[in-house]
């Protein structure tokens, strides 16, 4: 009798690839070694990684050099996101480059609206960061949220050659957006080769909206709406780009599955979602599924039965929820950016005294 797969083992067996929800150089090294092959970052991560205060010699050190908080906030960002990319870059290269990424969000205050940019400033702002943030790195994808401005600088960034994490999906309109700009930003390109995009589609938050705005939905169905719309985006993923070959694979990431709701185990998302693309995981999710003895078997071709879809199409207003869920995921992202650049101001304060 063969040795029984660890959990982790099981899942990467179904084809998933799993990417740690974290930057944290020693849990990137450690996810590393349990199977992991990306990272991704935002906001939330860095700033919760500075709170603990294992960077301070690195603040401290850009402060003597006259950066501001802002300068500094972005500069660690970017040295925590090149450590990540060290350890995936093998990764990437056994896999010419279809795996083995570490995300890099662009500056979520874009969309803050206290600050209340035009359109078109946005829009332009995202192509000059994200040209900037990933120029000279192989393995970096830059992170653009699927707001209307994120959106309409797709195509610019992809004929550029940046390679793209289009962030905060919630519904498939905003997928289709997305991957349509995308598919043509690719088509300006020279060559193919290099080309490579993934869409994070965000799943539990959808869950955590339904149970408070659509208590209606019966429990069976309840906790279910943020499954039933990934796997159909997946579905669709596939094949549109099943249509549209690529030398590298154009990937679904199901973001935000760590659960929310008491009594959900906490690999309820990672089992229903086994064998789709790429999961990026928080921290506590991964080790929740390797403390968990259990086997992963593919499901992510099985839908709830017909009576749930029915249930869901008839009573979740799809517009109402992407609505909501994207001002509460610019707020999510925005205010902690501004925390992040407040805590860094404190410490260079501190260290200026």
């Amino acid at each position: 009798m063969g040795i029984m797969p660890t959990p982790i083992e099981s899942l990467l067996a179904t084809g998933t690839k799993l990417w740690l929800d974290s930057i944290d150089p020693e849990l990137v090294r450690s996810n590393r070694a349990t199977g992991a092959s990306g990272a991704t970052s935002n906001p939330i991560i860095v700033a919760d990684l500075l709170a603990t205060g294992r960077f301070d010699a690195e603040i401290e050190r850009l402060v003597r050099q006259g950066l501001d908080q802002s300068q500094i906030a972005w500069e660690v960002t970017d040295e925590l996101v090149r450590d990540a990319q060290q350890v995936f870059v093998p990764v990437w290269e056994e896999t010419h480059g279809n795996d083995g990424y570490v995300s890099f969000e662009v500056d979520p205050l874009l969309e803050d609206p206290e600050l209340n940019l035009a359109h078109a400033k946005r829009v332009s702002e995202y192509v000059r960061l994200g040209r900037a943030w990933s120029e000279g790195h192989r393995n970096r994808m830059i992170k653009v949220p699927a707001t209307p401005a994120g959106l309409d600088a797709l195509e610019k960034l992809v004929a550029e050659e940046v390679t793209v994490n289009v962030t905060l999906i919630f519904t498939s309109r905003q997928y289709r957006l997305a991957r349509d700009a995308v598919w043509r930003g690719a088509q300006r390109r020279k060559r193919l080769n290099r080309f490579k995009s993934v869409y994070s589609i965000f799943v539990s938050r959808l869950d955590v909206y339904t149970e408070k705005a659509v208590p209606e939905l019966s429990p069976p169905a309840q906790g279910l709406v943020g499954i039933l719309n990934a796997k159909r985006i997946w579905a669709e993923n596939r094949q549109y780009w099943a249509e549209r070959p690529t030398p590298l694979a154009q990937e679904i990431v199901f973001a935000s599955t760590g659960t929310k709701k008491p009594g959900d185990p906490p690999w309820k998302y990672v089992e229903a979602f086994a064998g789709g693309d790429i999961q990026t995981n928080p921290p506590g999710t991964n080790e929740a599924v390797a403390r968990s003895n259990r086997s992963f078997t593919r499901q992510i071709d099985q839908l709830p039965h017909t009576g749930i879809i029915e249930e869901i199409d008839r009573l979740v207003d799809m517009e109402k929820l992407e609505a909501a869920l994207m001002a509460e995921g610019i707020a999510k992202f925005a205010n902690p950016q501004k925390a992040l650049v407040a805590l860094v101001a404190k410490k260079r304060a501190a260290s200026l005294t």
